[in-house]
């Protein structure tokens, strides 16, 4: 945020000399300042909490004022004289915390949003990579925490890879919102003390300045007290966070055991699990990222209501959505990187525990529907579980289909996608004396 305004300081200086507003060696003097300013060049150049009096004036006056002071030694002047250059006057010339600070956030955002762009993108390639090396193996799908049709991991992880794919590109869909500002609007969208053609000046240079492609508010009274474009880059950043939420849950379920749990997942071992229970080792990532995504969406009900709270010509609460925004974005760029680095690089499959749970399972009945019928298939599951035996067992004991055929709609990889129904074969199921028999014993 610092960084931000005093980027738009040193824009606002190159406009106003252009002008003939301000002198050129002035405006020198405080583009130099902001620069150092900018650069953390200047020790504890901000001195105040992120939480602090509305509109973010506070904050904005800081600057304003560290600036003229460092602009005012270079040009031979002391500090706290105000000499030539003025804070108010010179510094911030033609702007007011009303426009000045929604720019800013608008720039930090800009600023952040590439590394955690970056940090999507190599986790979305370390899932797809996952999704190729396990797409051959066929686990249990599980709805409602029940057993449902198989599904692959190569299908489960490209799930995953796509999810991050589109959060990412919401993200990118609202950056576009955050290139128009409302600078040049002054206190209340206006342009009020500002020259005619500063606000044109003004953001050209601070495109120049910043290498962003910045646009002029349609309406500079609109851009003062809405913050809608800050409100979409937080949901954003909360439908990241909720898709990459899931993702961690599922990933300390299939990890959970590894005796007494599912188990499919071997995640890697980061630190000792138990102060008390020697060698348990806890899914301690997956944990790390998800109070990630939980804080990230509390910040993001935060925004909502600061953006809300806006009354007529002005929001106060842009301080709230800045500290809140920028938190949001740091956490997720390093919980990301975390997730990827820590857990996902190492994560391995334990194919056989896969195949002894879709063995033990009754999944594939539902491959048998198009069949048998809904109502027959649902009792060959029943005396499945029943008798403690197979779905394939089943069948065959009733004589309901021919192994050939049983085997061939069984097969798991042919569980895992779509599939015309032979009509064939089911005219000749369901004409079988075997069929006729059990619907005649089992569904009176």
């Amino acid at each position: 945020m610092i960084r931000a305004y005093a980027r738009v300081k040193q824009a606002a200086a190159l406009a106003n000399a252009r002008l003939g507003l301000l002198p050129r060696a002035w405006a020198r003097a405080i583009v130099w300042a902001a620069n150092r300013v900018a650069e953390g060049a200047v020790p504890d150049a901000a001195v105040l909490d992120a939480f602090q009096a509305g509109a973010g004036t506070p904050i904005h006056m800081n600057v304003n004022e560290v600036i003229a002071n460092v602009a005012n030694e270079r040009l031979g002047g002391r500090r706290g004289r105000w000499v030539p250059i003025h804070p108010n006057n010179h510094v911030n010339l033609a702007q007011s915390s009303n426009d000045v600070t929604p720019t800013a956030i608008r720039l930090m955002a800009l600023e952040l949003l590439p590394a955690l762009h970056g940090e999507l993108r190599e986790l979305e390639r370390a899932l797809a990579r996952l999704a190729r090396r396990e797409r051959a193996v066929v686990k249990v799908g599980r709805t409602h925490l029940q057993d449902a049709v198989p599904i692959t991991y190569g299908q489960v992880f490209a799930g995953w890879a796509e999810a991050i794919r589109a959060a990412d590109g919401a993200l990118r869909t609202t950056e576009a919102e955050l290139r128009v500002v409302g600078l040049g609007g002054t206190a209340v969208g206006t342009g009020l003390t500002a020259h005619p053609r500063f606000r044109v000046l003004v953001i050209r240079e601070l495109s120049r300045i910043t290498g962003l492609r910045l646009r002029p508010a349609p309406s500079t009274v609109t851009a003062t007290w809405s913050l809608r474009p800050l409100v979409a880059c937080s949901g954003a950043l909360r439908g990241l966070a909720v898709d990459l939420g899931k993702i961690c849950f599922d990933l300390r379920l299939l990890a959970s055991g590894p005796g007494a749990g599912l188990g499919e997942l071997i995640l890697p071992e980061v630190e000792p699990g138990s102060s008390i229970m020697p060698g348990k080792v806890n899914p301690s990532v997956a944990e790390a990222v998800q109070m990630v995504c939980f804080q990230v969406s509390g910040n993001d009900h935060a925004i909502a209501l600061a953006a809300g709270a806006g009354e007529l010509e002005l929001n106060v609460m842009t301080p709230l959505v800045a500290t809140n925004l920028a938190e949001s974005l740091e956490l997720l760029t390093r919980a990301t990187r975390l997730l990827r680095t820590r857990c996902i690089a190492g994560l391995r499959v334990d194919r056989a525990r896969v195949r002894d749970l879709l063995a033990r399972s009754h999944a594939e009945a539902t491959a048998l529907s198009p069949y048998l019928g809904y109502d027959m298939t649902a009792e060959v599951v029943k005396q499945a579980q029943a008798r403690s035996t197979t779905i394939p067992d089943v069948v065959l004991a009733h004589g309901l289909m021919a192994p050939a055929a049983l085997a061939r709609l069984l097969t798991p990889r042919a569980l895992t996608g779509p599939r015309a129904t032979d009509r064939a074969l089911r005219r000749r199921v369901q004409v079988s004396p075997a069929y006729q028999a059990f619907r005649a014993t089992f569904l009176r």
